[in-house]
């Protein structure tokens, strides 16, 4: 998640782009509201969600110690999730911008099939601030968006809609890649996506279970999820137009996304609730050095993670 408007880098202009354009029929409307997916929504491994984390953890520890825009480690991670959807049978598309000087990426990945004039998007940015590895903010959102594109694509899944993934360069800056995406759509394509899922930071050391309300529908959908396994959920307020879903509200795309915390104090009614300790961040390693592999609650990650399955396969039927 990015920093706070105060502590926010200046950004530069965009530079070239390779665009991924889709062709297809008019948008369709978004399932009902409470509607189940037509095929069951897979458990995501959350072993191999860590597994990625690991691989993050040793490419900042190679790379000066983060995965920053601009740096290598940033590249490197991009370079690791590329290889795994390629082989995957994804199509995968590197968009390049300008920011700060240096050169950013975003990663885009589109499962074949499905109707491409009603695309569902699930996105999180791959870039770590300069203090550190980055792994909870956003290795954590990250590695659960490939792991879920790699469960779309071992189980075969045909979706009635079509799915496209993305990893964001250059959010810790100000959402810089994400907005260079949404600003370089046609109004026709931006009209075809029919909703963006964001996950930045859903495994915090000290979580609480937190749902964006910005479409009632994808609101809703994690709601379900939540309340079907017992786990209570609040409203998502301190990361509010902080992260990459900001882009495409502003366009007019329906958005929503999952959240455990960042800087924020746990109050012991949440901690009643989602147990973990009062008066304590949500997670003490916020853009700091600390966040590293040892900075993740495996149960927040596996929760979420299989959240963000439910979700995609329930608006993509």
């Amino acid at each position: 998640m990015k920093l706070p408007v105060s502590g926010r880098a200046a950004v530069a202009g965009a530079a070239s782009i390779v665009m991924l354009l889709t062709v297809g029929s008019t948008v369709g409307a978004a399932p009902a509201p409470g509607s189940a997916p037509l095929a069951a929504a897979p458990d995501i491994p959350v072993a191999n969600v860590k597994a990625h984390l690991a691989q993050l953890q040793s490419i900042a520890t190679a790379n000066g110690g983060n995965r920053a825009h601009g740096r290598a480690g940033y590249k490197a991670s991009l370079d690791y999730a590329k290889t795994k959807l390629d082989a995957a049978g994804y199509t995968t598309v590197v968009q390049q911008f300008t920011s700060s000087g240096r050169t950013g990426y975003n990663l885009i990945a589109d499962w074949p099939g499905g109707n491409t004039g009603q695309v569902v998007m699930a996105g999180s940015h791959l870039d770590s601030v300069t203090a550190g590895a980055g792994i909870n903010d956003n290795g954590s959102g990250s590695a659960a968006v490939l792991e879920l594109a790699l469960t779309v694509a071992r189980t075969g899944y045909q979706p009635t809609k079509h799915l496209r993934f993305a990893w964001w360069g250059a959010e810790e800056l100000g959402m810089v890649g994400s907005r260079y995406y949404v600003n370089n759509l046609s109004s026709t394509n931006r009209a075809r996506i029919s909703g963006y899922l964001n996950f930045d930071m859903i495994g915090s050391p000290n979580p609480g279970y937190f749902v964006y309300d910005d479409d009632p529908t994808i609101e809703k959908t994690f709601k379900d999820y939540f309340a079907g396994i017992g786990v209570p959920t609040e409203i998502e307020t301190e990361g509010d137009g902080r992260s990459d879903h900001a882009p495409f509200k502003n366009a007019g795309v329906p958005v929503g996304g999952l959240f455990s915390g960042a800087d924020y104090t746990k109050t012991a009614a949440q901690a009643a609730k989602w147990g973990g300790t009062s008066g304590r961040a949500f997670d003490r390693c916020y853009h700091s050095s600390c966040d590293t592999s040892a900075n993740i609650d495996d149960t927040a990650l596996n929760r979420n993670a299989d959240a963000a399955a439910y979700a995609v396969w329930t608006l993509s039927s």
